[in-house]
């Protein structure tokens, strides 16, 4: 039954000689591999603008509205950065066709310990990734549907299982189903963006009066007195730095193309550098178009107030959770008054889609990342597995229940998780343009000098972001990222010692066998039946000195056993072990610890007969009790444990 379940949600096996038809052409790749950085532009700009309201006293200075205006400079710097990073990464898809990203090429270039904290950010920001687009979905799914709101982290885990689902069933088929949402999301926005600024530079009306008040020179909403001083006692400077920390979520997953080029159709690199061009191209489209309409129309998220107040209060130095996006507020602005005004479903039906697929690019690239790591022996080598549909299983399932505890720790709370996201993967952006620079240095190709320049200021400008996001969110949450890097990087050398230690052990250099090892075979004997004698005999193969045991629980099986003994032992000495609390484990474990007392250097064998019948239901009407024993006996040195099923019918005439 189990297996019937498994064919019909994951699919039937794929055979290895399939794998290179498992490949992905640059159109379905880019619904992969760009799908995160594409969504970012449904919260980037929004993110930008949370942060400059910061500044904003209402009633006490109406003059500071014009801070939000600086929302377009920071969008422009952000889209230099942006252009600056993706020609950086195209490099490294030609220097490093087998995929890995940062990790390989901070390893490689920088050494073992700093490709580690590369991995480790990066593995960190794809769980944020997750988690993030997964909440950001949510939240546009509310902002069209308010009846929903109270059920984010219901809908987040059931968002991130069926992604998870789609990509257990296979690279190529998760592609061409995420295909069609990021297409439609691109195609939406575009037409978005381009009538939006149709309306506005023709005059035409774009209004929206939202249930609550918006955030602007509004005399009825207003900040509490001593957060109006809070606010204004921050340099100016400093928020600046954070709207742009913040909007520079807009670059996260830029990096997975590079990550994943060996699933590319072959050339792989040429098909990865054409993908990451187009990738790039449009996300700069898409978030300085949001931004500048943003600008145009001074368009802003709408805000929770207190109802008894009217005040925009502050969290820890943070405004709350939007009740509607940015994205929906334009929406609202641009179509309301258009002869279809249905087109703003539409818009969200998208951008929901886009930004729970975009988790797709994580669960793309964190199962493949785990798996280098894991041959490289710094993950439990579980994570290289290939399953039946030619895709890393336990990474995906890893992936899944790590990005699901995060959405339960913090609500599903897009503001509360974005403070913790893109310090990871700035990090591992500066190692990985810093580790390109000795690469070329290294191999001195032709052209190289132009190459590790482009890759020097790549690394330049993505460190000082890095360092940014770390000061202007730190006390936000960026700390739990920062401090747990470094103890991630520990976890990953505490697994790379101990494979190291188990290969040294199992090796067979200098290993000479240990001579005239004497054996015990016992044989567990529960009763007298058909399923024992199977047992009985292969344990006499295997030793002429085997010995049965029978743990007394019962006097009347006890008796039934004797009476029987000498009729099937064929002289095989029978050993009864008390058991005054009625256990069948202890004595067994009892009796073995004093023959390995009184013979340290000997193997004790415990074969275990067990009667299986056909079918599951059945097996839940018996016993298991020489599973727990068995399992009790794994544990102790120089113990072998045999198994020997009797397979018998559930019924017979």
């Amino acid at each position: 039954m189990a297996l019937s379940l498994k064919r019909v949600l994951i699919g039937t096996p794929v055979a290895t000689d399939r794998a290179h038809h498992e490949r992905l052409p640059k159109t379905t790749a880019l619904a992969v591999f760009a799908s995160d950085a594409l969504s970012s532009t449904a919260y980037a700009t929004q993110e930008i603008m949370l942060a400059l309201m910061l500044t904003v006293a209402f009633a006490a200075d109406p003059s500071t509205l014009q801070n939000l205006d600086k929302v377009l400079p920071i969008g422009l710097a952000i889209v230099v950065l942006l252009l600056i990073v993706a020609t950086s990464y195209r490099q490294t898809v030609y220097a490093y066709p087998q995929g890995g990203g940062a990790y390989l090429v901070a390893k490689e270039n920088l050494g073992q310990k700093t490709g580690l904290v590369a991995a480790a950010a990066l593995l960190i920001d794809y769980v944020l990734t997750v988690a993030v687009s997964i909440a950001a979905g949510v939240a546009a799914l509310t902002s069209a549907f308010p009846a929903l709101r109270g059920h984010p982290v219901e809908i987040a885990c059931a968002a991130i299982a069926f992604v998870a689902l789609l990509n257990l069933r296979g690279a190529k088929e998760s592609g061409t189903a995420f295909a069609i949402p990021t297409y439609s999301f691109v195609a939406s926005m575009t037409f978005l963006i381009g009538y939006g600024l149709f309306r506005h530079f023709n005059g035409l009306p774009m209004e929206y009066a939202p249930l609550t008040p918006q955030l602007g020179p509004l005399p009825s909403v207003t900040l509490a007195p001593e957060e109006v001083h809070q606010t204004m006692g921050w340099a100016l400077v400093f928020l600046v730095m954070r709207a742009f920390a913040s909007g520079c979520t807009a670059l996260t997953g830029i990096e997975a193309i590079s990550d994943g080029v060996p699933a590319f159709k072959k050339p792989e690199a040429k098909n990865a550098a054409i993908t990451l061009g187009w990738m790039a191209l449009i996300l700069c489209s898409l978030f300085i178009g949001i931004t500048y309409l943003t600008f145009a129309t001074k368009a802003q998220p709408i805000l929770p107030l207190d109802p008894g107040t009217n005040i925009v209060a502050l969290h820890h130095g943070h405004l709350e959770e939007p009740t509607e996006t940015l994205v929906s507020v334009l929406a609202h602005m641009t179509f309301d008054a258009s002869p279809f005004p249905w087109f703003y479903f539409v818009i969200q039906g998208a951008t929901t889609l886009i930004l729970i697929l975009a988790a797709n690019t994580a669960f793309a690239d964190f199962p493949r990342l785990s798996s280098i790591l894991a041959k490289d022996r710094f993950m439990p080598r579980q994570f290289q597995s290939i399953g039946d549909r030619l895709v890393f299983n336990n990474g995906i399932l890893a992936l899944a229940v790590l990005a699901g505890l995060l959405i339960w720790a913090f609500g599903g709370s897009t503001t509360r998780l974005i403070a913790l996201y893109a310090v990871g993967v700035f990090t591992s952006f500066t190692l990985s343009q810093a580790g390109m620079v000795v690469h070329w240095f290294k191999k001195r190709t032709p052209r190289w000098q132009l190459a590790a320049l482009v890759n020097a200021v790549g690394a330049c400008a993505t460190c000082v972001v890095a360092i940014i996001i770390g000061v202007t969110k730190f006390t936000s949450g960026a700390w739990m990222v920062i401090v747990a890097v470094p103890l991630l990087v520990w976890v990953l050398h505490s697994i790379h010692r101990h494979y190291a230690s188990v290969s040294k052990q199992l090796s067979m250099e200098g290993y000479r066998p240990a001579q005239g090892v004497r054996q015990h075979v016992l044989v567990l004997v529960p009763d007298i039946h058909r399923g024992v004698i199977p047992a009985l005999q292969l344990a006499r193969t295997m030793s002429n000195d085997a010995r049965a045991i029978h743990v007394s629980i019962d006097p009347t099986r006890e008796s039934r056993v004797k009476e029987r003994w000498t009729l099937y032992s064929r002289g095989m000495p029978l050993t009864l072990l008390p058991s005054p609390f009625r256990s069948l484990v202890d004595p067994v474990v009892d009796y073995v610890n004093e023959l390995r007392a009184r013979d340290p250097q000997c193997q004790v064998i415990v074969v275990i007969p067990e009667f299986e019948p056909r079918g599951w239901w059945p097996k839940l009407l018996h016993g298991h009790a020489g599973i727990a024993l068995a399992v009790r006996l794994h544990f102790i040195p120089g113990v072998v444990v045999v198994n020997v099923p009797y397979h018998i019918e559930a019924f017979v005439k």
